[in-house]
């Protein structure tokens, strides 16, 4: 049978702790699946903001929204969604200021834009956009402050494409520098495929 994947296991984690109605973060919208699960959590009454440098990542992000909400049924289903051109660092920043506090969930799922520009051919010099570790920490740093008490933030690490393994001993460093009163983790790994994506979650304190 298998054990679920690491995006399965993020989405399931939140959606166990997020009730219909509440605010959340998508703080990489990439190809919008977050975003639309997200959307979905919440609800009708719920609002999801979505944050993204890409232009690309928002476009994709916009019709996987439009397409759900085509479905008849599932348009009433979906919370509002706000999609922002925008690194996840600027998220306090940029999400209203009476929300601080306030907010369900984060999710991050870090690496880069399938698909996306850069790296497609081998005339592709400059590469694929992908997270960078001080912007990436700053954005943590953001979510804890904005999260309600008991609020969660996954996050979803990639150490195995170029600039990968940086970020996620950026990320597991600041994980253990964490003090516990201000949130307990969890990691779900496989250890034996050291190179595959890895999950961390934080529920706040």
């Amino acid at each position: 049978m298998g054990f679920h994947s690491v995006l399965t296991t993020a989405q399931r984690l939140v959606a166990e702790r997020t009730p219909p109605g509440s605010t959340v973060i998508d703080a990489t919208a990439g190809g919008g699946v977050d975003t639309l699960f997200l959307a979905r959590t919440v609800g009708p009454g719920g609002r999801v903001y979505a944050f993204d440098v890409q232009e690309e990542a928002l476009a994709r992000t916009r019709a996987r929204l439009q397409e759900a909400a085509a479905r008849g049924s599932v348009a009433g289903a979906l919370g509002e969604a706000t999609l922002l051109h925008a690194g996840h660092e600027e998220m306090a920043a940029l999400i209203p200021a009476e929300l601080h506090g306030r907010i369900g969930a984060v999710m991050f799922n870090l690496g880069y834009l399938p698909g996306g520009p850069g790296g497609a051919s081998p005339g592709d010099v400059p590469g694929p956009v992908i997270t960078k570790p001080d912007t990436t920490l700053a954005a943590l740093d953001a979510a804890l402050r904005l999260l309600a008490p008991g609020g969660i933030a996954t996050v979803v690490v990639y150490p195995g494409h170029e600039g990968g393994r940086d970020e996620a001993a950026a990320v597991d460093a600041w994980i253990a520098l964490l003090p516990d009163e201000t949130a307990q983790a969890l990691l779900y790994r496989f250890p034996k495929r050291p190179a595959s994506p890895y999950l961390y979650a934080l529920e706040k304190k």
